[in-house]
């Protein structure tokens, strides 16, 4: 089996809801490690970023006022305008770490998420926007895991990376800076 890692957000519902360590209980059971962790907030140019490939597929899907209504509530609810203005990120390592996470995680749209799954025990469908308010993100794939987990993190805030990195010297101090090759 293949060590993989995997991107974990505990979305802005998650933290005001208190349920952190529910969620991080849940995960547990996956035997896998984390490796980084960090709570932050999120501005709208990176909330852009992180869901870049997202709204193309809202307006194939809903047309195009509809796609970009979905959207701009995706982007209001990560940056916590629903609730709180934060979010915890974490970076979860070891074999099949995104099929494990993402069984524990439930589907994306907690009416459907299985009850005994995160999003099915804690999420709800935001009323007036129609946003999922499913608590947590997880990587979906190894290639959204890899872009995801160097968005959120530098190689310095993760105890350990499978991702490559290359050395930066700074020509004016004696500082050796480590980023994402």
């Amino acid at each position: 089996m293949k060590e993989e890692q995997s991107l974990v957000i505990i979305k802005p519902d998650g933290l005001v809801k208190s349920l952190t360590g529910n969620i991080l209980s849940a995960l547990s059971e996956t035997k896998l490690k984390i490796v980084g962790a960090k709570i932050m907030k999120v501005s709208r140019e990176f909330a852009e970023k992180h869901y870049s490939e997202l709204l193309p597929s809202l307006i194939k899907k809903h047309g195009e006022k509809k796609g970009k209504e979905i959207y701009e509530s995706v982007l209001d609810y990560i940056q916590g305008k629903f609730h709180t203005d934060r979010v915890m990120a974490l970076v979860y390592e070891g074999e099949n770490a995104i099929k494990k996470i993402r069984e524990l995680a439930g589907e994306t749209n907690p009416e459907k998420a299985s009850p005994i799954s995160i999003r099915g025990k804690y999420g709800r469908i935001h009323s007036s926007s129609q946003v999922f308010e499913n608590v947590i993100h997880c990587s979906d794939s190894e290639k959204e895991a890899e872009k995801e987990i160097k968005l959120w993190f530098k190689p310095e805030d993760l105890t350990e990376t499978i991702y490559p990195t290359k050395e930066l010297n700074c020509k004016n101090c004696k500082l050796k800076r480590i980023v994402w090759a």
